[in-house]
Parts: C-alpha cells; structure tokens; sequence
C-alpha cells in the first residue's frame, strides 16, 4: 500500500470513530507501527489530527466552543433532530460527550425546561448556552483526550442517579457486540451512565454500525434505541432490529 493510500485509510479512520491506536493501525495497514508513527506524524504536520501518545485524535472531536470543522456535520444534524423530542420539559438527561451530542445540544429549542448532566467538558460549556435548560457537570480527573470527567467518583455519583434518558455519542456500534470503544476509563463512565437511566439512546452515523472497538461498554440488548441518519426500513439496520432496538 502507498503512503498516500495508508495515510487516506488513517484519515477515514480517525473521522469515523475519532480516535486511532497504533497498535491497531499496524494490524490493519500490515505495516510496522515505525511507520504508522511517522505517518500520524506528518499528518499531524499537516494539521490534519492531533498527535496523542500510543496514536492520534481527530481535529473534530476535540472541539473547542469555536470549532467548525465537524465530520459528516449533515448527517450528525438529521440525528439530531430526530432525536430532540424524545427530550422533554422536566426530564432528567444524561449525556456523554462529542460531537453528535454537540449538535443535539445546538438544537435544543429554546423554551426546553429540563436538567442535563454530562461529563463532557464541552458539552457543558455548551448547555451553558441554552436560556433555560439546566446543566450539571460532574467533575473529577480529567481525560485530556476525551475531554471529559472519569474514575472512581464519577461512577459512584452515577450510581445515585436516576435519569429518564441516557443519550450517548457513539464510537462504534454492532449488532453482536454492541457499543465498543477504546478507553477503559471512559468505558467505565459509560456503563454507568448507561445503568443511571430508565432508557438508554446510541447517536451514530451510519459509518459507525457494524464496527467494533476493543472494549464492550454495553451489549446491544442494554440500548434502547438506535438513532441514525438513516431511513428507519434501511435493511442495514435490520439487524439491529432483530436484537429489540428501536430505530430511528
């Protein structure tokens, strides 16, 4: 495989599932992980990710108030618009971070009266915005990557919760698998969140289904519903169906 072709691959990566190992990226490129380094690091030369130990993070995901450059922004939209009524007046809502969640919380109508809480750093500066919504953040050790709170107080403060909904950005999601990622920590405050709410909502594009990550956060039977940009009789969600989710 050409450089070019490797370094492509890399970017399409690392835009669908925000986040990139070495490690894997070598299994996949059959390539050594020398090489894969010293592409992630003319990429990021480049200004094209960002450079992180053990692989790289992509630009979009670790936004700032300011950021523009969203990946699949048109598709990220129609999720969230069809995710936005099933959140109510007086609801209590988590929320994990990037930036699907992002674009929910962009479209959150102005007169919405309901409690958010959230790990993300981001996000929180986000809700911030909205005129009458409230936000709680739940603050620890930060992960510099993810941008969010994580350990051992965050979880327990999750465990006294009892939300209505649980909306997670997703990294990877699978029929199988279910919902997959790659930071232990990160995971952690995900299954708990997850465990903290009545229902459980996964946000992903459609580049996301049928891909697995190293870590299980939940089996597919845990999520609730399914929120793509794609048309509901899709037979690519099909087998999502099959296993009890409802699509939207």
């Amino acid at each position: 495989m050409l450089k070019k072709e490797r370094q492509a691959y890399i970017i399409q990566q690392i835009n669908i599932h925000n986040k990139v190992l070495s490690s894997d990226l070598s299994v996949q490129l059959d390539v050594s992980e020398d090489t894969v380094r010293r592409d992630l690091q003319e990429l990021a030369e480049e200004g094209k990710l960002i450079k992180v130990h053990g692989g790289a993070l992509s630009k979009s995901f670790h936004f700032t108030l300011e950021s523009s450059t969203i990946y699949s922004l048109p598709e990220k939209k129609s999720i969230a618009y069809k995710t936005i009524d099933m959140i109510k007046d007086g609801m209590l809502v988590l929320l994990s971070g990037g930036t699907t969640i992002r674009e929910l919380v962009k479209t959150l109508p102005p007169e919405l009266n309901a409690t958010f809480i959230t790990v993300s750093v981001p996000i929180a500066l986000e809700l911030l915005e909205h005129p009458n919504c409230e936000v709680i953040f739940l603050g620890n050790k930060l992960s510099k990557n993810a941008q969010m709170s994580v350990g051992a107080e965050v979880v327990q403060r999750l465990s006294g919760i009892k939300a209505d909904l649980c909306i997670l950005g997703t990294n990877s999601i699978d029929a199988t698998y279910g919902i997959t990622d790659l930071e232990w920590e990160i995971i952690e405050v995900k299954k708990a969140m997850i465990h903290a709410a009545q229902k459980t909502i996964s946000l992903a594009i459609s580049e996301k289904l049928n891909t697995i990550q190293r870590l299980q956060v939940c089996k597919p039977e845990e999520i609730d519903i399914l929120v793509t940009e794609l048309d509901p009789s899709s037979p690519f969600l099909q087998p999502y169906k099959d296993k009890g989710l409802t699509v939207l």
